[in-house]
């Protein structure tokens, strides 16, 4: 970052005046009358298409008021609750501290000491007393009353935008709500371009492209992930006793982008344009004082909120987790991928569903590397507690069963419930006597799936070092409970201390990494995936960029991010220099793969590699995939091939690459068709064709089987995506590592896969020709996958929704 001083002036932006993005300013727009709908000219693009988005992907309108309205609720009933157990309850009588007698002539002699639940509850009017002679308690009340009219204001708003929404979606795009599940959020974004085209909703250009729409939803959240792969936020803190830790909770998230994006002092004079001044390198120094004051201003409101904010926390993870936590002691030493590993992960251009899938993939074989590293002395101490606490409790379970009476004895289920959370604990750090150690096949197989992984880890995943670091992205969910938690305390001093003094580096970035795009507005440049000016010569963009040291995305984000860009929206026309890097790449694949396994070698081991690999299910891609990354073990390991010879050895890159290669080559027949569906296996016949004819089928079913076939056909398209991008992702990497290891002797082959956590079925078909047609398994589930509830706060404050929270995200890109 200390490079930025001298690089300042990276791209010039000229300043407009006018509140719509600068474009073509004189272009004519012929409206047709007649036309009573509100979708012409749109005002701020940026909202509506995130709208679309999230109505989209939130399952529509009932479904988003509804979480609105129970939201509401949900907030009323955690304030009166808590009012209620702290001035309403009677402790000591419902602790039996003190003696309750009841009057009457039918109850017997046990009855009247026997404590009722109407018993430790106050009457309403001593309650209300209570309440009112503790002031601190009145002024909470006062703030979470006028929090929650707030709310209502803004969840009326919010359903009135909703509505609108709805009415788009009928009207403008021709989808019924009763059938907005069996839409993919590609088909969706294809009807808005192909509406602009017709009623133009931006003025300022005639066509829309596929980035267009992703640079107006994802804004702001491309400069995040930029500012995150630049280390410009100070997320990383030294702790004493700890050494370098990773903090990064929602609430710090959201302070972020108050003071970036969003909020009343931030860089940004609307959601599309960042402010001139920011814009020009003259007045840097006085920007940085005055975002330093803007910073310490910030910190100090949260400073003095935190107490409150403090409580809020406290009360909402206690109502929220106690009950799991109770049920299911183990749900805490459940993973989950921490913020700042999604923002880490995250490639240029990436919705949160298309994140949340590639994230979802990989949870299964982090989970398995994470929990391959145990440490002898805890088994030891965690075998011998789960001991004494099992004995303790078989006998206390025993007693139970033979005598009732003793769950009347005082703390006894206390105890009971003690020790089977001790129990389920302990039993979390005792190690699978069957567990084969094999780390770095492992680690490669979590590549696949999240894209990016630091240069060190390679040759290293047996380390405690790269477990750490993989920690960081993969975290405990009670070390996620614990940081929002800490959130309110740490917050203000991250923002008042570290923040504040990388002002100047904060001004410097967004004046040097910003760019006008013509109908679009200010967006960061690396959002552009341009790989002139951010690529990096280590990733295959050697000959092709200008960039300096500090203009290149690290890890090679802009070349992995075009990749899947492009993938995911095939008819996307990459500009001439993207288009150029891809070109190269492709004809690098193909040079690699004339030393690489045949790909009907390498499918036809499929069955071998899912056995191999102890595969659960069974579908298409998680075999084609399974198929490059165990083969290594079998030229490792001597195993003879099909044909009873013995097959030379090859690595990984070479193997991703004769897939590639082939897949490439299958394309080129097809080619009217998109590339996205030359990806997906034909339904055969029994002469063997290929692919067959979309219209002959059509010609032989009914409407309800054709959506359902197109239905099926886009899962599909999706998981084959997946699977390109998966490989592209190896195959990039390894020839990353060649590069970089070039210069200290010959590339090693990467280990041999040898212990995946992937799934297992029958492998994919091969036809005799030269070119592979995949078949997936018609029993194989493909497609969906369920969101967390991390979705940032911070964007939806900025389009008037709420929070995300859980679901099940269906469109797929």
């Amino acid at each position: 970052m200390a490079g930025f001083e001298t690089y300042q002036e990276y791209q010039r932006i000229e300043d407009y005046d006018e509140d719509s993005p600068p474009g073509e300013e004189d272009l004519l727009i012929h409206v047709p009358e007649g036309r009573g709908d509100p979708w012409h000219h749109i005002k701020n693009l940026d909202n509506f298409f995130t709208r679309i988005y999230h109505f989209h992907q939130k399952n529509g309108f009932a479904c988003m008021v509804l979480s609105e309205v129970f939201e509401l609720v949900q907030f009323l009933f955690v304030v009166t609750f808590t009012t209620f157990l702290f001035n309403c309850v009677e402790y000591d009588v419902l602790f039996a501290n003190r003696v309750v007698n009841h009057t009457g002539q039918t109850l017997g002699p046990l009855d009247r000491n026997k404590v009722t639940l109407p018993d430790a509850i106050l009457p309403s009017e001593q309650c209300t007393e209570r309440i009112q002679g503790n002031s601190w308690i009145i002024f909470l009340l006062i703030m979470a009353a006028i929090f929650w009219v707030y709310r209502l204001v803004k969840v009326i708003c919010n359903v009135l935008s909703y509505w609108e929404i709805r009415q788009f979606y009928k009207k403008a795009l021709k989808i019924q709500m009763d059938e907005l599940c069996n839409f993919t959020w590609q088909e969706v974004q294809g009807r808005l371009i192909h509406l602009q085209r017709e009623q133009p909703m931006c003025v300022q250009k005639r066509e829309l492209s596929e980035l267009d729409i992703y640079h107006r939803i994802l804004r702001f959240k491309n400069y995040t992930v930029a500012m995150i792969n630049k280390s410009l936020l100070p997320v990383r803190l030294r702790v004493p006793f700890f050494g370098d830790m990773i903090f990064l909770t929602q609430g710090l998230k959201y302070n972020f982008e108050l003071i970036l994006f969003w909020g009343p002092l931030s860089l940004f004079q609307n959601k599309w344009s960042l402010h001139p001044k920011y814009k020009r390198a003259a007045n840097r120094q006085e920007l940085a004082k005055q975002l330093s004051r803007v910073i310490l201003l910030t910190g100090l409101v949260n400073l003095l909120l935190c107490p409150f904010v403090l409580v809020w926390q406290v009360l909402y993870a206690f109502f929220s987790y106690a009950e799991v936590i109770k049920r299911e002691p183990g749900s805490l030493g459940a993973r989950r991928w921490s913020l700042y590993g999604r923002l880490y992960l995250r490639h240029f251009n990436e919705l949160d569903h298309e994140l949340q899938g590639r994230l979802g993939r990989g949870y299964k074989p982090a989970a398995k590397y994470m929990n391959a590293f145990v440490s002898p002395l805890l088994a030891v101490f965690a075998k011998n507690v789960a001991f004494f606490s099992g004995s303790v409790l078989a006998v206390l379970i025993a007693l139970t069963v033979y005598d009732e009476d003793v769950l009347t004895v005082q703390h006894i289920l206390t105890a009971i419930t003690v020790l089977g959370v001790v129990i389920t604990i302990t039993r979390s750090f005792i190690p699978d006597e069957h567990m084969v150690w094999c780390p770095e096949q492992l680690l490669q197989c979590v590549l696949a799936h999240i894209h990016y992984m630091p240069d060190h880890w390679k040759g290293n995943a047996n380390k405690s070092e790269t477990r750490d670091e993989m920690a960081q992205l993969f975290q405990y969910k009670a070390v996620f409970i614990l940081e929002e938690l800490l959130s309110p305390i740490i917050t203000p001093f991250i923002l008042i201390f570290p923040l504040r003094s990388k002002s100047l580096e904060i001004i410097d970035f967004f004046r040097n990494f910003t760019v006008d795009v013509a109908g679009v507005g200010d967006i960061c440049s690396f959002a552009q995936m341009d790989i002139r000016r951010h690529g990096n010569p280590q990733w295959m963009s050697e000959g092709q960029t200008e960039a300096s040291v500090y203009q290149q995305a690290e890890n090679g984000k802009t070349e992995l991010s075009l990749m899947h860009f492009t993938i995911k929206n095939p008819h996307w026309q990459p500009p001439q220099e993207s288009s150029v890097f891809i070109s190269h790449l492709k004809e690098k694949v193909h040079q690699d793969a004339q030393t690489g396994p045949s790909p009907q070698l390498l499918l036809s081991e499929a069955p071998l590699c899912t056995s191999l690999l102890s595969n659960e299910s069974a579908t298409g891609p998680d075999n084609l995939l399974a198929s490059v990354l165990a083969h290594p073990v079998l030229t490792a390991s001597g195993l003879p091939g099909r044909n009873r010879r013995f097959i030379p050895p090859s690595s990984a890159a070479s193997a991703a690459a004769s897939v590639l290669a082939s897949l490439s080559t299958s394309q080129q027949p097809h080619a009217s068709r998109s590339r996205s569906h030359t990806l997906l296996p034909s339904r055969q016949h029994h002469d063997g064709t290929m692919y067959c004819s979309d219209h002959t089928m059509g010609d032989s079913m009914s409407a309800s089987d054709s959506r359902m076939l197109s239905q099926s056909y886009s899962a599909l398209a999706s998981e084959f995506a997946s699977a390109e991008m998966s490989l592209h992702a190896i195959y990039m990497h390894e020839v990353h590592q060649q590069k970089t290891q070039h210069a200290s002797g010959p590339f090693q082959a990467s280990v041999p896969m040898r212990d995946l956590s992937t799934n297992s079925a029958q492998g994919p078909q091969i036809q005799p020709a030269q070119t592979v047609t995949l078949v997936p398994p018609t029993s194989g589930r493909l497609g969906g996958w369920a969101e967390e509830e991390e979705e940032e706060q911070g964007d939806e404050e900025e389009i008037n929704t709420n929070p995300v929270p859980d679901q099940t995200s269906r469109g797929s890109s």
